[in-house]
């Protein structure tokens, strides 16, 4: 129970419950038996096989946390009334993708927005972002999403990251909607995107593993992303569009850490590589 408790105090424990309440309050109008088959054969499936990987890489049996929370994530996002196999394979991707890609010290892409695009030309699934509670009724239970969001960005500290973002986002997109056709991006500022916005930035994009800790490189990679996405969204016009300026923003932190890591003083790459090497 110590440990119980001791893991919904940690970051991961914290996004875990806030999507528990977001499903919790979606369910209702998404069919609770759906959300709950869909959700929980995703985490399960995902959660098996990182026990195992985990199992090999370590000798220790270790709960795969990481796993079940990237489930959750999958399944949020992916339209509810797809098979059960959909968001459960995906799922399995994007664990087996924190394997596939990574440097020495953590994996390059955030494995749910890697694995929902991949899969995308698979499956060719439906995005809803149930989870981001854009069809919720009534509607005040959607300032759950604003509330929960704000409280884990800050526990994180991630709060620059997110705002530089939402603030280039809508920024593209007003600017567009003045200077163009506001038409072609009207769908933005209602839902299911606005809420989706959200959902993306305060669940995705503040994945720590894959995001800057200093402010200065949350800044930037705020601003990288809502660009990519914004191109992506004008040019290609694809549902995905958000996730691919994650991933995009998620190549850029991994240059920048290696790029770091070279061009720091030695002492200092020195005890990065006594660190890395160390069985402790």
């Amino acid at each position: 129970m110590r440990k119980v408790k001791s893991f919904f105090k940690t970051p991961k424990g914290l996004v875990t419950i806030i999507l528990l309440i977001l499903a919790a309050i979606a369910a209702p109008g998404e069919g609770v038996r759906t959300v709950v088959v869909g959700m929980g054969t995703a985490a399960l499936a995902a959660g098996i096989v990182d026990l195992l990987i985990l199992r090999y890489r370590k000798n220790v049996w270790e709960f795969p946390s990481g796993a079940v929370l990237t489930a959750m994530i999958v399944t949020m996002v992916v339209r509810a009334q797809e098979p059960w196999y959909v968001p459960t394979v995906t799922s399995v991707v994007a664990v087996l993708s924190k394997y596939l890609f990574r440097t020495k010290t953590a994996n390059v892409f955030n494995p749910a927005a890697l694995a929902i695009v991949v899969m995308f030309y698979v499956f060719h699934m439906g995005q809803s972002w149930w989870g981001a509670l854009p069809e919720v009724q009534p509607m005040w239970l959607q300032a759950a999403l604003l509330l929960t969001g704000v409280f884990i960005t800050d526990r994180v500290n991630k709060m620059p990251l997110v705002l530089a973002f939402l603030g280039c986002h809508f920024l593209l997109y007003t600017g567009t909607a003045f200077l163009g056709d506001p038409q072609r991006v009207s769908e933005i500022f209602r839902a299911p995107d606005a809420q989706m916005a959200l959902y993306f930035a305060f669940i995705i994009l503040t994945d720590p593993p894959t995001s800057p800790a200093k402010y200065p490189d949350q800044l930037v990679m705020g601003a990288i992303v809502a660009v990519v996405a914004y191109a992506v969204f004008q040019w290609l016009g694809v549902v995905y569009f958000l996730l691919a300026g994650v991933l995009v923003g998620n190549v850029w932190e991994a240059w920048r850490r290696a790029t770091r890591r070279l061009t720091s003083p030695f002492p200092q790459r020195l005890g990065v590589f006594l660190r890395e090497v160390s069985p402790i």
